[in-house]
């Protein structure tokens, strides 16, 4: 009877995780975009909770079962400060969180800035944060998807990664020969660097993109709440007041930003938290703050939780 009841548990899975999780997808189909020839040297953590020295970038689809998708998307970016990604706790584990609420959800580990291997580390995460937008509206049919409820996610330093494509989308970076749309359709900020700015600027972050001794034009383009416009897609912040790593002023000006220019947003700030969310706030907690904010934004049905 054990044996039987293993068996079942194995042909279960088999049917079951194909349908959620699938293999890391290339981000390019042939050369890296301004990328300098090199070896590949990404390393892993021992426990595989994290990613350093990324130079082939991928994009891994985790999609819901087809009688449970909703036609909602999300990229997500995770965080890292520039110099590797958290990509376990805040990629695969937050993927399936929203596979749950049929959302289908997209993995993204970016290159990490580096000038050995791109001829501008600026611009090689926002590079691939757009090309991964492009995949998946290029390939919405396939999966599913509808491409106006085309979300970015980012954690920390890919909070920061998302802003700069919801601020940066005019340019392109990539070729867009079809002329697909780059801007996303929404984004959620999760205790995200913002700005520049010495003041409250994440100076790890700062340093690793754009490096130590920027120049005042470079601190302004790339310090977020100071690009935001009218078309600075539907914006939800989340982040905890005794953050010491990233300070809550980050959310705050990207928030007024985004009033003053009468863009749809909604901020949650929690007492406690500090950064990364360890403990608490409960990922269910802030979740259901998210899918409310989505179900009243029409990025999900109201069913959705």
């Amino acid at each position: 009877m054990k044996a039987l009841k293993s068996c079942c548990v194995a042909l279960l899975l088999l049917v079951v995780l194909p349908s959620v999780a699938q293999k890391p997808i290339p981000l390019y189909n042939g050369a890296i975009p301004d990328a300098i020839a090199g070896p590949d040297v990404e390393q892993t953590g021992k426990d595989g909770s994290s990613v350093s020295k990324v130079s082939v970038p991928t994009l891994t689809p985790f999609l819901p079962t087809p009688e449970k998708a909703n036609g909602t998307a999300v990229i997500i970016c995770p965080g890292g400060g520039y110099h590797n990604l958290v990509i376990d706790r805040e990629g695969y584990k937050m993927a399936r969180r929203l596979v749950d609420m049929g959302i289908a959800a997209f993995v993204l580990k970016y290159r990490l800035p580096d000038d050995k291997i791109m001829q501008d580390k600026s611009t090689g995460p926002l590079q691939d944060a757009q090309r991964a937008i492009y995949m998946v509206r290029s390939q919405a049919e396939k999966w599913h998807i509808d491409t106006s409820k085309v979300g970015v996610m980012g954690f920390s330093a890919g909070g920061h990664l998302a802003s700069t494509i919801g601020t940066h989308y005019k340019k392109a970076f990539i070729n867009n020969k079809d002329q697909v749309s780059l801007r996303p359709s929404f984004l959620v900020l999760v205790y995200p660097v913002i700005s520049f700015r010495s003041d409250i600027a994440h100076i790890g972050s700062r340093t690793n993109l754009i490096g130590k001794m920027p120049s005042e034009a470079a601190i302004k383009q790339f310090s977020n709440d100071e690009q935001v416009t009218p078309e600075t897609p539907p914006t939800f912040l989340i982040q905890a007041e005794d953050d010491s790593v990233v300070v809550v002023q980050n959310s705050l000006r990207f928030y007024e930003a985004l009033l003053k220019n009468k863009v749809p947003a909604a901020m949650h700030l929690y007492t406690v938290g500090g950064h990364g969310f360890g403990k608490v706030p409960p990922r269910d907690v802030w979740m259901k703050d998210l899918a409310y904010w989505m179900q009243t934004m029409g990025f999900l049905p109201k069913s959705a939780n």
